[in-house]
């Protein structure tokens, strides 16, 4: 299974630079070191699929140059993870059709509170039009593509990762259970959030991330979801092991 994961955005809820922070992280010239709010686009075969659209998912969508998705697959229900939905309007222009949105039935009532106007019975013309799926424990398939959903704890909140072919994708947790992480192990490549490194009461800790890193033994990990805390994008590649780095936005990983 040939799978292509290319990060749009490996930022934190504010994204780096935070407006109006005078840190050098937030100051730096290297483009490793501004980030999106975190999402990634996936592609396999045809298909082509993106987890949570944040804020920045019409500059993403323009920086990457997508021109269709299949779907659009959510983790939870948080702004920065669910607020550009109403950009896939542009999809439906071009293509005569809903698109197709994956989500459980906690975000999906979310998503029916936030962007009301796309279910009201008097539709507003130009209103994004969509098809909800409900996500489920089991795997399921999207046309030809098998994702296996995972259940991680942001906090208290349950938050859904996804596994695709040999990859996992995991935002906003601190915590994975065994059983959770059985669905995990064999995965060639592990994407997982590092905060910062101080202790945060619903992200892991760049300490934590590397310990579940070694736990699961992938063949190469990345990091997301990273805060201005954290440092420069090279400080942070100089405190990791070779098979372990810091993602930036824009960069394609493929297996």
């Amino acid at each position: 299974m040939s799978v292509t994961l290319t990060f749009l955005g490996t930022g934190t809820s504010q994204g780096v630079p935070l407006i109006g922070c005078p840190c050098y992280v937030c100051q730096s010239n290297d483009e490793k070191d501004k980030r999106l709010r975190s999402s990634v686009l996936i592609q396999h075969n045809t298909n082509t699929f993106v987890i949570d659209t944040g804020p920045d998912f019409r500059q993403q969508m323009l920086r990457e140059k997508i021109k269709n998705i299949q779907a659009v697959l959510y983790t939870h229900s948080h702004k920065d993870h669910i607020a550009g939905l109403d950009d896939i309007r542009a999809f439906n222009f071009l293509h005569k059709k809903p698109v197709d949105i994956y989500a459980t039935t906690e975000v999906q009532d979310a998503i029916k509170k936030e962007f009301s106007y796309i279910f009201s019975d008097e539709k507003y013309p130009g209103i994004p039009q969509i098809n909800m799926h409900t996500i489920y424990d089991s795997p399921f398939s999207i046309r030809d593509t098998l994702f296996t959903p995972i259940q991680v704890m942001h906090y208290k909140m349950p938050v859904k990762a996804f596994r695709v072919g040999d990859i996992t994708y995991i935002t906003d947790a601190n915590f994975i259970s065994d059983a959770e992480k059985q669905k995990i192990k064999g995965s060639e490549i592990i994407i997982v959030n590092a905060l910062r490194k101080e202790t945060h009461i619903s992200h892991f800790t760049f300490q934590q991330a590397i310990d579940l890193m070694h736990e699961l033994k992938p063949k190469k990990a990345y990091f997301t979801h990273i805060s201005h805390q954290l440092g420069t994008h090279k400080e942070v590649c100089a405190q990791l092991p070779g098979w372990i780095q810091p993602a930036y936005d824009g960069l394609s990983i493929s297996l």
